[in-house]
């Protein structure tokens, strides 16, 4: 098990939140790549998006719907400041995840965390487990918990 992985399944045990981390073979980057693996909508997909503040440089993470776009307003609004596209290396280097396997658990506590509240409308999500082909099922109230994400009106 990958050091990212073995983060994330760190993380969710101390929020008690049980999951299973399954490695699907094949990339589950994009919310639509991941559907077809996890069997499920694309709807039901997390997607993790980390913006940088334009001013602070501070990382804040999104969990989105995979069907759905991040408002960068309102996301700018409930973040206190605007916001830009994060460096992937600032994103390796401050969250220990690459872009494409980016996982709502396992983040240093100065990564501040929003979600989406139409991921409540589901039975259950699948987020990314710390890598490209790695991922989880949860329901989605316990997951945003385990996150330490604040529900938000963050998407278009």
């Amino acid at each position: 098990m990958s050091k990212s992985i073995r983060r994330v399944a760190e993380a969710a045990a101390r929020a008690g939140l049980e999951i299973e981390i399954r490695r699907m073979g094949e990339s589950t980057r994009t919310a639509a790549e991941a559907a077809r693996q996890c069997g499920c909508s694309v709807e039901q997909i997390v997607k993790s998006l980390i913006f940088a503040g334009e001013d602070s440089g501070r990382l804040y993470l999104f969990l989105v719907s995979g069907s759905r776009q991040l408002d960068l307003e309102k996301a700018a609004s409930v973040a206190g400041e605007k916001l830009v596209r994060a460096d992937p290396r600032k994103v390796r280097e401050e969250t220990g995840f690459a872009i494409g396997g980016v996982s709502p658990l396992g983040h240093d506590e100065t990564v501040r965390r929003y979600a989406d509240r139409t991921l409540l409308g589901f039975p259950i999500v699948w987020a990314a487990a710390g890598a490209h082909d790695a991922v989880f099922a949860a329901e989605p109230r316990a997951l945003i918990n385990a996150a330490k994400a604040e529900v938000a009106d963050i998407v278009t």
